[in-house]
């Protein structure tokens, strides 16, 4: 098979530890990980992340790091019939030669309950070490016995850092980058490769796609330089020039969430799309809309916090691009509800009065009178019990600081279920400045 029919990113898949780029979290120094591959005594585990962060490159490395015979297999296309022979083939590679065998299974939550257990008494024995490779939550994917023997070890997105250093590594490598075969020698502005590391959504793979394509696109015009221009004309639709650490970011931030504010559901999910199309953080943009639910609709519908919640729930548990279903549900039910910011308000009146005053003396009547000296030096004197009293609001009885009754921090606005709300907490108020 000549180079070229070998996709990039599996050219360019690194084999020793030295190469492989990210997760330090699991493989920086003195981590578990790091310290069993070193150590030579890999148990058997789970790899959960999202698609190209390297799963199967690192069960690759772990296999050359420990000595491992490793034998790939696949979740898709595999059967328990296929999975007998390999077990046979441990037995005797380890009885024979005293080498270890790892099974590598991608996809491992496509497998059911009953070809999961095939794994266990294997594993027990120690006839196999399995690394598991999963983009699905493992409490929900991997069945309990399986998982309890196997430890989890979550890869994160790549960072654009890391993915510029996987690019550059492929325009530079002259054997198996871009550049091998005697090509012309394809060379990429900085802003290129940081555009690519943007497009790619940390998923190395992805970037490396998009780098082989570009690279093809240029020598098929007679040139040898990859710009921005080159990669917008190399892709199936031209890649949106976003900066998510510039101006333009902020600029279309502002716009999503002025258009939800200003109640226009088109305008929202429009920006909504700009944001996600350019390669911004999903979580990013539903953390935006978590702060929006109670900043800018708070209380005059309440469940718009409960939206946002359980939208950002669903895409931590879909992930993309099915997630765009919950993102968009919960961006058009913002940009559709009745607005206040009184939430917001009333916060910030409470911080001013504490920078004011500072540590004021709660008032002996709210402390708790726990001890016989507590009693005697009058804590919880005169406090009327709420639940005793009509409606359950007791008349004439305060809450803040004696310094600070009669402030009023949290005003309702007329809007949506606060008008409700307004008219019930005019009610209390009154009644409980009657003595």
């Amino acid at each position: 098979m000549t180079t070229g029919a070998v996709p990039l990113a599996e050219r360019m898949r690194p084999s020793r530890a030295s190469d492989y780029v990210g997760q330090a979290h699991i493989l920086g120094p003195g981590k578990l990980l790091a310290n069993a591959i070193e150590k030579d005594r890999v148990p058997s585990i789970i790899l959960w992340g999202p698609p190209g962060v390297g799963k199967t490159t690192l069960g690759r490395v772990i296999a050359t790091r420990t000595r491992s015979v490793f034998v790939p297999f696949s979740a898709v296309l595999g059967s328990i019939a296929e999975l007998r022979e390999i077990v046979a083939a441990a037995k005797e590679r380890l009885a024979y030669k005293g080498e270890r065998t790892i099974v590598f299974v991608d996809e491992i939550h496509r497998f059911n309950k009953a070809q999961q257990d095939a794994f266990l008494p294997h594993v027990e024995a120690g006839t196999i070490t399995v690394i598991g490779a999963t983009t699905e939550n493992p409490s929900f994917a991997v069945n309990a016995a399986l998982l309890s023997r196997c430890k989890v070890f979550r890869l994160e997105a790549l960072g654009e850092e890391a993915l510029a250093t996987i690019v550059e590594r492929a325009l530079a490598d002259r054997e198996h980058g871009v550049n091998a075969g005697g090509d012309d020698e394809v060379t990429a502005d900085p802003e290129a490769v940081r555009m690519i590391a943007r497009l790619a959504r940390g998923d190395a793979r992805r970037a490396l796609a998009t780098l082989e394509a570009a690279s093809e696109y240029a020598r098929s015009r007679g040139e040898t330089r990859i710009t921005t221009e080159v990669l917008a004309a190399s892709e199936e639709k031209a890649p949106l020039l976003y900066d998510k650490a510039g101006e333009e970011h902020y600029n279309v931030v502002s716009a999503f969430i002025k258009s939800m504010r200003g109640s226009d559901p088109d305008a929202a999910i429009y920006w909504m799309m700009r944001m996600l199309e350019a390669g911004d953080d999903p979580l990013f943009v539903l953390r935006r809309m978590l702060i929006f639910a109670s900043e800018d609709v708070g209380n005059a519908d309440p469940r718009a916090l409960v939206v946002v919640t359980s939208a950002d729930a669903a895409f931590r548990r879909m992930g993309m691009p099915e997630g765009l279903y919950p993102m968009a549900h919960a961006a058009l039910y913002l940009a559709c509800a009745p607005k206040s910011n009184a939430v917001k308000n009333a916060w910030q009146r409470a911080k001013a009065l504490v920078e004011e005053h500072g540590s004021l003396p709660v008032p002996m009547k709210l402390r708790n009178a726990v001890t016989k000296l507590m009693r005697e030096e009058g804590y919880g004197k005169g406090y009327q019990y709420p639940h005793d009293a009509e409606e359950g609001v007791a008349p004439g009885e305060t809450y803040l600081p004696d310094d600070l009754v009669g402030s009023a921090l949290y005003e309702p606005t007329e809007h949506g279920e606060e008008a409700r709300i307004r008219q019930r907490l005019a009610a209390i108020r009154v009644k409980r400045e009657t003595r």
